[in-house]
């Protein structure tokens, strides 16, 4: 079977406009949340996101395309262009068919959707932008990075809540293993830091309103914990098979060893109590990588209270409570908050840094575990590991379970 591996990362995120910014944050325990600053939040209960700051679209693209994307996807275009100049690839010596690009997203165009709307209701439906459609649908981010390169290859987007990168990373994975593509671009992009979206979350009860200390509000496993934060950002990863990677002298980050999906089919928000889906899904990642264990887990880690307790139950049931227990483990959430549809992709980046640097980053804000979630979670500081193996999960609304195991290449 054709190997796959990582040859570029891109990342745009709360914490770090570039992928080495946002690990170098991430290992320093930096947090990404403070009052939202986007739009007026003086009527809203609550009030906290993780957002990119100071972010000006014009620094990357013309200023007549930038108006003519959403942010969603003036976020991929930017994470892409950096995955593709560190992969290094020089795509006038490509056979730009065999590249591809699958961009996940949870939400897509909700800023366009909501700014479109208004125009319709408060002005004429004359007045609605003949880009709206165009800038709105979730296809659009993984077109446009088509456009931006010039791929002709495999381009489709993927929608599925948090898991939606997860999905996106696994299908660029199985796209180069059956030998459709040799290069593939693929991860998640979101947004979604907008007026509809934080009432949405709101009156659903899934975010936190630890409006006082933002800094804290994202706490996975602490018994404290109330919901997630909001976030917004974009990682971008270059996959590649092997074979291709070495010939024009490449090397790769680590390879994709395994890659499992699965649905809880049991409720639309709420994850199954017996956690039988996301502990399969764990196990179908480890057997197609041949491994019983990993050496390091990047949790999905929400700071929700259920979504903690049944991940520290699946990671038990599938890795055995003696493995389990010695797992380090921690969660990228804790300081950029929720990405939604990014936030596997950006997870999968610090993964992979995690294996180049022999360093995991700390769980920020673990300062009360809670007894239900008794596992190794490497509160509040990094730590140095030797790291051969991991694994990313993701899940998402509607009981969307993903999780890719990464192998180190000798």
């Amino acid at each position: 079977m054709r190997r796959v591996v990582i040859t570029g990362m891109g990342a745009l995120t709360p914490i770090g406009s570039s992928r080495e910014e946002f690990w170098i944050s991430l290992l320093d325990g930096k947090n990404g949340v403070s009052q939202i600053t986007r739009f007026d939040t003086s009527k809203f209960s609550v009030r906290i996101a993780a957002e990119i700051k100071n972010f000006s679209p014009e620094k990357y693209l013309p200023p007549k395309r930038a108006r003519r994307l959403d942010r969603y996807t003036q976020f991929a275009i930017c994470a892409s262009r950096e995955a593709v100049a560190d992969s290094g690839i020089d795509l006038s010596k490509e056979d730009t068919e065999k590249m591809g690009v699958i961009i996940g997203s949870g939400i897509g165009g909700i800023e366009t959707w909501e700014q479109q709307h208004r125009k319709l209701l408060n002005d004429s439906p004359r007045f609605v932008s003949p880009f709206f459609i165009p800038m709105m649908i979730i296809n659009s981010a993984s077109a446009e990075v088509a456009i931006e390169f010039g791929l002709g290859g495999p381009n489709f987007c993927v929608a599925s809540a948090c898991a939606s990168s997860g999905h996106a990373i696994g299908e660029g994975y199985r796209i180069i293993k059956e030998g459709l593509a040799d290069v593939m671009i693929t991860g998640g992009t979101e947004a979604a830091v907008t007026p509809l979206a934080i009432a949405g979350f709101t009156n659903m009860r899934a975010i936190s309103s630890r409006n006082d200390e933002p800094e804290k509000a994202s706490r996975p496993f602490d018994k404290d914990r109330d919901g997630f934060v909001l976030g917004e950002g974009a990682g971008i990863l270059v996959l590649e098979e092997y074979e291709h990677a070495i010939k024009r002298g490449k090397k790769p980050y680590c390879e994709i060893a395994g890659f499992g999906m699965t649905c809880d089919a049991y409720h639309m928000t709420a994850p199954d109590p017996n956690a039988t889906e996301t502990t399969r899904v764990i196990k179908l990642a480890l057997e197609q990588a041949g491994l019983e264990t990993v050496d390091y887990i990047n949790a999905h880690g929400t700071s929700t209270p259920l979504n903690d307790k049944i991940e520290t139950a699946a990671i038990k049931l599938a890795l055995g409570e003696e493995n389990a227990g010695k797992t380090p483990i921690s969660s990228t959430k804790s300081m950029i908050g929720h990405l939604l549809g990014a936030a596997g992709a950006c997870e999968l980046i610090a993964c992979v840094l995690s294996i180049r640097d022999g360093i995991a980053h700390p769980t920020r804000n673990l300062e009360n575990p809670d007894p239900e979630c008794d596992l190794d979670y490497i509160p509040n500081e990094a730590r140095k590991l030797k790291i051969s193996s991991c694994s990313s999960n993701s899940f998402g609304f509607g009981g969307h379970n993903t999780c890719i195991v990464l192998k180190a290449i000798p």
